[in-house]
């Protein structure tokens, strides 16, 4: 029953919503459309506020306290994008910006999916550590940074391709604004809270908008990995869930943070990653990564991801 009502809960949302009205819009070939300006606008925003939350969170969590799970979750945001991209390129057959987006969803992270880990592990009587939402400050932006390397490397030298990203306006803004949120603390975002903060899921809701009217507008192509593309999806969060929850563990987390920390492995970004990937690689598919990452991996997570790693973690930490 509570993975039914955190399922209701999250699919139910403005944001999910939004999504799957613009999905229809297109389907229903109504003349709804973004100007490109405003998707812009719209990108900017979101990334520069997500990163400037994650460097707030960050401000406000004692070093040592947070060493060894920090370090666990920057290797989950190398070893994420790796394992992603590989299996993209073998088992799905897609081309190198294909995969190297898909690898962007899987290495980041997402938000709503740690919020259901955390609502679930509460509700069964865990208490997680209260520096979470810090590891998913620091979950977010490596993957994504290395997965546009790895589809970008073919155009030149793995440097070349490697700076082209790292001065990218979508990983600019991120790191920009983690730098930020740091370097000011609870204090600057008090003085921006108005418009970082309370907006921040209208704009989201719009972002959705617009990303179900793409992601429909390429639904034809998706019929050619369709079927492999679920088994890429759930695959994929099975064993990097696993995979966190055993990261966590070793690390000294609790049943709780290990859980959490398994769920955030194993959830797909679909609010970071599509807006950076927009901007670094426009001709990947939207179909593909959307599909995937939120049609796929993200019901999954609700509906038996979480409560799967939780008794993982329950048996290990046993």
């Amino acid at each position: 029953m509570e993975a039914l009502e955190l399922l209701r809960l999250n699919l139910l949302s403005p944001m999910v919503l939004a999504f799957f009205l613009g999905v229809a819009a297109r389907l229903l070939r109504s003349d709804l459309a973004f100007p490109e300006a405003m998707y812009t606008a719209l990108s900017i925003y979101l990334l520069l506020a997500i990163g400037f939350k994650g460097g707030v969170e960050l401000s406000k969590t004692p070093l040592g306290l947070l060493l060894l799970p920090a370090l666990a979750t920057l290797s989950l945001g190398l070893i994420r994008p790796l394992s992603g991209y590989l299996l993209a390129r073998r088992f799905l057959g897609v081309g190198r910006a294909d995969a190297g987006a898909l690898a962007a969803h899987y290495g980041s992270v997402s938000a709503v999916t740690f919020l259901a880990a955390l609502t679930f592990v509460q509700a069964v009587g865990g208490r997680p550590e209260g520096f979470m939402p810090t590891l998913v400050a620091l979950l977010e932006v490596p993957g994504i940074v290395l997965a546009l390397v790895l589809a970008k490397r073919g155009s030149g030298s793995v440097g070349e391709a490697t700076r082209e990203v790292l001065t990218g306006k979508s990983v600019v803004l991120l790191l920009g604004g983690l730098s930020i949120g740091a370097l000011s603390g609870e204090a600057g975002m008090e003085r921006v809270k108005p418009f970082f903060v309370d907006p921040f899921y209208g704009a989201l809701t719009l972002f959705l908008l617009d990303l179900g009217m793409v992601a429909a507008s390429r639904l034809a192509t998706l019929r050619q990995v369709g079927f492999r593309l679920v088994l890429y999806g759930v695959g994929l969060a099975l064993v990097h869930g696993a995979f966190g929850v055993y990261l966590g563990h070793l690390v000294g987390l609790s049943v709780g943070g290990a859980t959490v920390l398994g769920a955030m492995a194993a959830s797909a970004s679909y609010i970071a990653a599509p807006a950076a990937v927009r901007i670094a690689l426009p001709e990947a598919n939207p179909s593909l990564y959307l599909a995937a990452s939120l049609v796929v991996t993200f019901p999954f997570n609700l509906i038996l991801g979480i409560p799967l790693y939780h008794a993982l973690a329950q048996t290990i930490g046993g």
